[in-house]
């Protein structure tokens, strides 16, 4: 005797060797012997063999018509040999008894298994309802083929066309589009990335950076709202003075000059006017709102994006021949020993009368020539005087730094400047602390620094940089944190610090200089009228989100830099460069600050000068890969500040940093007095 059984969700047939009261011994095809209970035996019979019985049953599931097996079952519950009956017009042979139950088995959408050999159609609302979604399915998956097909040959599908972002940023795994990108990439080996530029999707690696920066950070555009440009009180005195600005060729947002006038008592006072965007822009207008959405300007090499619109940042600017609202402070000084005998704070109309650029500067104004006296350039006698300034304030900071226990600041590195036309890009070498930057920079410093006090000593809060070193003791590493208080900076020498010097391209300046022009308008009643009280929830709010937003544009700047050191390579066709070793493998280029791993490196001592063949270099995932030709030389390159380079290599390959969670000190705040000068050099 021969049985049809059911075992485990499937059917098998097999030969009956014995049976022992509720239980079959069976043999199977294979010769595999198995137990089955009797409940779960649907047929027994004599012929044909098991084999035969599955091919012929087989052939009665091909031949079935589903649909009108549906029909004939009715709507009430029924057993495979009921439904045989009417079925085939006779009592169900074995292998066509065989064949309904695998039909019905196979068709769940026509008909529900109530039990074993039983089961009941599916009520009609409910079948045309789960073919519909067969039939859809089936065209989906012809569209998705369609979709693949056409990837696969480098062609866009339309419908993908207006989705890219989305489906490389922030897909929708279950939609046909996302589907058909991710079969794609399987069948080419490759990652949606890489296939959208191949299929034009994405226009080159340049797009695909930006486009993802963007639709993380800017998802409604770069564009502006169409806002009324704000207006300074027109009251403002003019000040009596010739201010000048010190900028990069590229900078736009000039947001600080100088002036200098000598006293009947022999004594100076140095101008340092601030741009005054909060002037005219009130805290929860309209203005700003943009401001505090976007917080600070973007840069990146041969761009940025503006924290302001266009018409305001013109209209506030420090721009040549203009007379310009400005918030200014003003330090009286005795030449003789440099010390400030008093300082002022107001806001006034400043004329501003030159526009001075680094790149017509610098070649003529250096260490040597501001002391000899040669060189015939703009504001000559001005730059010379506050060159002494700016020499005496960094004496100073670092007498404090070093009562802060740390070690001197390090000048001597070099730093690069990028510039980009046409796709084209240029990165020139520039040392830090030319006296250019160190002139911006000192007094950049001592404004923030003069300003914070003045806001702690009014019992004003604002938002203060403070450095300092970490839990840990002696050896903590330093910690940049961001405060509403006043607390030391002990990387640059000053007992407070709060950024006010750029109100045109970081919020937290113009927030800060609303509190600063509470203090000079209202003096001891500025606790009462500043815009930002103690405590106050929202100044904590901007805080976070500022710090949030400057570490993101500043992951995002350091990556198109590297972006655009790759470029560089392939531009110059570079084949072999030189490198300098910072740490174990990683070292960076001599001629651009590309920052590379190459493993396997042998030891050599920091600084050491290395030859690197170039192998090939990836512009998608910013990577480079290398060869050591030789060690050079073991002597330790002067320009490095392997302190600083830590910062670098932390930010660029974070991997390589022994304990990911403790912050690492910024490399802005440990260049803080070429930054102040530079930043936005870089931004085309």
């Amino acid at each position: 005797m021969n049985v049809f059984f059911e075992e485990s969700g499937d059917f098998k047939v097999g030969t009956v060797l014995s049976q022992a009261g509720e239980a079959y011994q069976v043999e199977m095809a294979t010769g595999k012997r198995t137990k089955v209970k009797a409940k779960d035996v649907l047929l027994q019979y004599e012929k044909p063999a098991p084999e035969a019985l599955m091919e012929q049953a087989r052939a009665v599931v091909a031949d079935v018509d589903l649909d009108f097996l549906w029909e004939v079952a009715g709507e009430e519950e029924f057993g495979f040999a009921e439904l045989g009956a009417e079925y085939f017009g006779h009592a169900p042979l074995p292998h066509e008894a065989a064949g309904l139950i695998l039909a019905l088995h196979s068709a769940p959408i026509y008909f529900y298994k109530k039990g074993r050999g039983r089961y009941k159609a599916a009520p009609e609302q409910a079948l045309k309802a789960a073919l519909a979604g067969i039939e859809k399915k089936k065209q989906q998956a012809l569209v998705q083929q369609q979709y693949v097909d056409e990837l696969k040959t480098n062609r866009l599908p339309e419908s993908m066309a207006h989705i890219v972002q989305q489906l490389l940023f922030k897909p929708d795994k279950n939609t046909i589009e996302y589907k058909a990108l991710e079969a794609a990439c399987n069948e080419l080996h490759t990652t949606p990335a890489r296939l959208m530029l191949a299929v034009g999707g994405v226009g080159s690696a340049k797009d695909l950076h930006m486009a993802r920066f963007l639709f993380e950070h800017f998802p409604r555009g770069q564009g502006f709202p169409d806002v009324p440009v704000p207006k300074a009180p027109n009251n403002l005195p003019v000040a009596d003075v010739e201010a000048f600005s010190i900028d990069d060729v590229t900078t736009t947002e000039i947001d600080d000059a100088f002036s200098i006038t000598r006293l009947d008592d022999g004594k100076v006072r140095i101008g340092i006017h601030i741009a005054a965007p909060g002037l005219g822009i009130k805290p929860e207008d309209s203005v700003d709102k943009i401001a505090r959405t976007r917080l600070s300007t973007v840069y990146m090499p041969g761009d940025k994006i503006t924290m302001l619109p266009d018409s305001i940042v013109e209209a506030f600017t420090l721009a040549e021949g203009k007379t310009c609202p400005a918030l200014s402070l003003y330090a009286t000084l005795d030449t003789a020993d440099w010390s400030v005998v008093s300082t002022e704070t107001r806001a006034e109309m400043v004329p501003i009368a030159n526009n001075l650029r680094h790149n017509d500067l610098d070649d003529v104004v250096n260490e040597e020539t501001l002391a000899s006296g040669a060189g015939d350039y703009p504001r000559k006698a001005e730059l010379t005087l506050l060159w002494a300034w700016a020499q005496h304030l960094e004496a100073g900071r670092m007498a404090k730094r070093e009562a802060f226990g740390l070690k001197p600041e390090q000048n001597n590195r070099v730093d690069f400047n990028f510039y980009v036309d046409d796709d084209v890009v240029t990165i020139t070498r520039r040392k830090r602390g030319a006296p250019l930057d160190k002139i911006v920079a000192e007094l950049m410093i001592f404004a923030n620094s003069t300003w914070g006090k003045l806001m702690h000593d009014h019992g004003v809060p604002g938002i203060y940089r403070s450095q300092g070193r970490g839990v840990g003791g002696w050896n903590a590493k330093m910690q940049v944190r961001m405060l509403t208080h006043a607390a030391p900076h002990e990387g640059l020498g000053v007992d407070q610090y709060a950024w006010s010097t750029s109100p045109l391209r970081r919020y937290t300046d113009l927030v800060n200089q609303w509190q600063i022009l509470a203090v000079a308008e209202k003096g001891v009643m500025a606790p009462l009228v500043a815009p930002f009280k103690h405590k106050d929830a929202n100044l904590f709010a901007i805080v976070s989100a500022f710090d949030a937003a400057y570490a993101a544009y500043a992951d995002f700047q350091s990556n198109m830099e590297r972006y655009w050191c790759l470029r560089w390579l392939g531009q110059e066709n570079k084949q072999q460069v030189d490198a300098v070793v910072l740490k174990d493998e990683v070292l960076r280029l001599t001629e651009i600050p590309l920052v590379i791993r190459l493993p396997g490196m042998p030891s050599a001592p920091r600084g050491a000068a290395v030859k690197l063949d170039v192998i090939r270099w990836d512009e998608v995932d910013l990577s480079i890969e290398t060869r050591l030709l030789e060690i050079e030389a073991a002597a330790p390159a002067a320009e490095i500040d392997f302190e600083e380079e830590e910062e670098v290599v932390a930010e660029t390959l974070p991997e390589l940093v022994p304990d990911p969670d403790q912050p690492a000190d910024e490399k802005a705040e440990v260049a803080e007095l070429a930054d102040e000068a530079a930043q936005q050099q870089n931004a085309g």
